[in-house]
């Protein structure tokens, strides 16, 4: 790189909690639609902030890669780094997996996830719900992540995978280790790893109605004869499983929290949401939406690989270098987003739930709606005068360039009984 051009931005640090849309207009004005940018230890990457390029990036699974052996920076990477539960070495997770057998892996995801009633999940929520709002509604303050949204989608989804609810806590401080990844990831990924492996091998013992047992059955390779649901799997290992349930349950839980925290906040200290929190739904889901556009939960996602030298917005990429995906950055595109209005109602063209073979299953994405919607829901019904209990400003999030979500949402309301 020429010694006159900007040096490489480093992807940490307390801009990311408070002005990450400054910053990333400063990162495009700076450096255009790719940015240089360096992880923990001074490990180069590159930043995709461009809608047009990582539309491109996303829609290219050959040319660029979801497999991380292709990274030409391992041999400077610490068994340590604690970025390596982000970012992974050696990992066999439908993550990193590509061509035929990823799309096998997501296959079996999505009909496992498919299969879950829309009508119970929700009254499954409604019920957790209820549960936390009970544990706070006659003291008359709370705060709305530690006690709420940080609690529930693990909880829904411990459910309809299989765990024990005496493991939800676990499950929790272990998952938001990983996502900060700071100095507790890896202990926080070793957590989740047991305690999956050790619900797959009771799921294999004993199958029961909920997502791994499915997954088992059709993942799983069954004895010899007609196909059938325990006869006709793709050959996945015990492992296989593991890592993708692992990985389920990382994008399924922080992100959904956040989701609910940052629609809480917009509908908390906007105007326009104000006809929701004195008993009105349908802007609750122009809230959810808008949040996908200008506050999404993902922020940044570790990433594709180049598998040849190529160029991407004039940068020189060689092969094996790694791309993030900067989605809040691409979200936000002024190339795109030509006025700078908020994109509520029906738009979904954001990149929140990725793109591309590797994007969000569909099933996932509707289980993730309907415990956001239904946790926002029960808070409105439940607390309707709720209202800040602190000023807007000074809201601060947790420190992660990966998620964005609030470290706190502190609220008061009339204190109401119990159910």
């Amino acid at each position: 790189m020429s010694a006159h051009l900007p040096a490489p931005v480093p992807l940490s640090g307390p801009r990311f909690q408070t002005e990450p849309a400054e910053l990333y207009r400063e990162m495009r004005r700076d450096h255009g639609a790719v940015v240089p940018v360096v992880l923990d230890g001074d490990v180069p990457a590159w930043l995709v902030l461009g809608y047009r390029e990582l539309h491109q990036v996303t829609g290219d699974p050959v040319l660029f890669s979801r497999d991380s052996d292709l990274w030409n920076q391992w041999d400077r990477i610490p068994d340590d780094w604690p970025l390596l539960p982000v970012i992974g070495r050696k990992q066999t997770s439908v993550f990193f997996t590509v061509g035929e057998r990823h799309r096998e892996r997501a296959a079996v995801i999505s009909d496992a996830l498919e299969a879950v009633d829309s009508f119970e999940l929700r009254a499954q929520a409604e019920t957790f719900a209820d549960e936390l709002i009970d544990a706070i509604c006659t003291t008359g303050e709370a705060d709305l992540i530690g006690d709420y949204a940080a609690l529930l989608p693990v909880r829904v989804l411990a459910t309809l995978y299989g765990f024990a609810e005496e493991q939800g806590p676990g499950l929790v401080a272990a998952l938001n280790d990983m996502a900060d990844g700071r100095e507790r990831a890896l202990a926080g990924r070793q957590h989740l790893a047991t305690s999956v492996a050790r619900l797959v091998a009771d799921r294999v013992a004993e199958p029961a109605d909920d997502v791994v047992s499915r997954m088992l059955a059709m993942g799983r390779p069954g004895p010899p004869g007609p196909p059938g649901p325990s006869g006709d799997g793709p050959g996945f290992t015990d492992e296989e499983i593991v890592q993708d349930l692992m990985v389920m349950l990382a994008a399924g839980h922080q992100p959904t929290a956040d989701w609910i925290g940052n629609s809480m906040r917009l509908m908390l200290t906007d105007d326009r949401f104000a006809a929701s929190l004195l008993g009105g739904r349908h802007s609750v889901a122009e809230a959810m939406n808008e949040v996908l556009w200008e506050d999404t939960p993902t922020q940044n996602v570790a990433g594709r690989w180049a598998s040849r030298d190529t160029q991407l917005a004039g940068r020189r990429i060689r092969a094996g270098d790694l791309l993030v995906l900067g989605l809040q950055g691409a979200n936000s595109d002024p190339q795109v987003r030509t006025d700078g209005s908020a994109l509520t109602g029906g738009n979904s063209a954001h990149f929140s739930f990725g793109h591309g073979e590797h994007r969000c299953p569909f099933p996932a994405q509707e289980v993730a709606e309907v415990i956001a919607r239904t946790g926002i829901e029960v808070v409105l019904d439940r607390l309707p005068d709720i209202d800040l209990a602190v000023p807007a400003e000074s809201l601060a999030h947790r420190p992660s360039p990966w998620l964005r979500g609030l470290a706190s949402l502190p609220v008061r309301f009339t204190p109401v009984p119990a159910r």
